[in-house]
């Protein structure tokens, strides 16, 4: 994302955009006072990571527009372990090979919002294995695990919450916290790292770090979390019917990107535009009044979807999502797009396969094709509707009811679009 210098103080943006959950005693004033170094954790329990991690790295984002230095830490040592903090289960354990190849994904990813290089203050992009995995056990035990009792680790929400649950905790979750708290240990002493922010989820890890640097090098060092979103009705923010949204064009195309942004419902638009992109206070606050005098022309919704696609995609990707976001909605031509993107436009749209060999020679005519894909019940209600131009082949209006659909009219032999009247949709997938 682009730099700017700003003078305003970085506590305070953060606490205005909802960034805050809580902050350690005396966090506001160190942020005010000097210039900073701060890291977040990234699970790389994935290959990509996904629109629940927008939030820590939009922090990220505004902690190196303030002037101070960001650090993005991935977790390939402690991926190894995986954290407990309020989940049901243990995690899947993954192998090195697997954490290897998913960091590189996490890594390109963070290179989309962060300036590594060419700024006064580029960020660093760090692997908690580096360290970790070099660990000597009985050496750890001395000189870490001597400074956490029991009582004060089982004492935390979230080993509390698993050990209340039916599956209990292993003693390798429980020493997570250990290890994370090690982190920030090895942070402060080798980056001059003083501050660890990340979900709301984390203050137990987080503080466990700050206690960690107090006992061994009767050090300062604060804690920082951001709020767990859910939607104005309660649904946990980045679940949809279809899954997870992923930063991943491979695993969520631009266009499905897009169009989550899109559909954000008007109670919570103005929230996410303070949270996931940067636009300033007036601009914010214009488009809130759009929410409330004119909800439909849903203009909040547009800015928020090209300004998170933007910054996730690029200009390309948003060009392309929005593109395809006019040919759903009828607004232009199929030009430019390939069967695999009309097969994700148009993904929940009802379809139908047409056998290829019914589209060789002369082909079908139109009239048998919007009957047999189900767009009218008869061949004299096609007939109709071809001849008032309420047919649509390929997003082009036809009225001849003589026209004849072979294998040249399928996008690369593959796809067929009709639409009849502006939104009745059907895909004709040629097998």
């Amino acid at each position: 994302m682009e730099q700017v210098k700003t003078a305003e103080n970085l506590f305070e943006e953060l606490r205005w955009r909802g960034l805050i959950y809580n902050a350690a005693e005396g966090a506001e004033e160190a942020l005010a006072r000097e210039k900073v170094t701060a890291y977040i954790g990234f699970d790389p329990t994935a290959d990509s990571l996904h629109i629940g991690s927008l939030l820590p790295i939009m922090v990220l984002v505004h902690l190196q527009r303030h002037g101070h230095t960001p650090i993005a830490l991935a977790g390939g040592g402690t991926g190894l372990i995986g954290d407990p903090s309020f989940r049901a289960k243990e995690r899947q354990l993954l192998s090195q090979e697997q954490l290897a190849y998913n960091l590189e994904g996490i890594k390109a990813q963070l290179a989309h919002f962060l300036a590594f290089e060419g700024v006064p203050n580029p960020a660093l992009l760090l692997n908690n294995a580096d360290w970790l995995c070099k660990l000597n056990l009985i050496e750890f035990l001395r000189d870490i695990g001597k400074h956490f009792t029991v009582n004060y680790m089982m004492a935390k929400d979230s080993v509390k919450t698993r050990l209340e649950g039916e599956e209990g905790l292993s003693f390798t979750e429980f020493n997570y916290m250990l290890l994370q708290a090690y982190d920030f240990l090895r942070l402060y002493l080798d980056y001059g790292c003083t501050f660890q922010m990340g979900g709301s989820d984390q203050w137990g890890n987080i503080t466990a770090g700050t206690e960690l640097i107090r006992r061994v090098v009767d050090g300062k060092a604060y804690a920082l979390t951001v709020p767990l979103i859910t939607t104005s009705t309660g649904v946990k923010f980045g679940k949809t019917e279809a899954g997870t949204v992923w930063l991943d064009a491979r695993r969520t195309s631009p266009f499905r990107f897009y169009q989550y942004w899109l559909n954000t419902t008007d109670a919570d638009v103005v929230p996410y535009l303070k949270y996931f992109t940067l636009l300033d206070r007036d601009e914010i606050a214009a488009l809130e009044r759009f929410v409330v005098a004119e909800p439909h022309l849903r203009a909040a919704q547009r800015r928020l979807a090209e300004e998170v696609t933007r910054a996730v995609h690029g200009e390309d990707g948003l060009r392309k999502a929005q593109q395809a976001t006019e040919v759903l909605f009828g607004e232009r031509d199929l030009e430019g797009l390939s069967a695999d993107d009309l097969l994700d436009i148009f993904a929940e749209v009802p379809s139908s396969a047409v056998p290829a060999h019914d589209l060789g020679g002369e082909g079908l005519s139109l009239v048998d094709l919007a009957v047999t894909c189900g767009l009218e019940r008869s061949k004299k209600q096609a007939r109709t509707l071809i001849e008032s131009g309420g047919l649509y082949l390929n997003a082009a209006r036809t009225d001849d009811v003589e026209r004849r659909v072979t294998l040249a009219d399928a996008i690369e032999g593959r796809v067929i679009v009709l639409r009849k009247g502006k939104k009745g949709y059907h895909l004709a997938r040629v097998e």
